[in-house]
């Protein structure tokens, strides 16, 4: 079977929305999980500190 535009279309939809929200979920575990706290923490203060 010829793989027509409209084929691969669906197929490249499909998967990229498949992967978009694979890697939204996984940044968003990784801002949101307990232990990255203090260091998100830190990194928010640094445009107070003074030098």
């Amino acid at each position: 079977m010829d793989p027509t535009y409209k084929a691969v279309s669906e197929f490249a939809q499909i998967w990229g929305l498949v992967y978009f929200c694979a890697i939204f979920t996984a940044v968003a575990i990784y801002a949101l999980w307990p232990s990255r706290k203090q260091q998100f923490d830190e990194a928010a203060r640094i445009p107070l500190r003074e030098d």
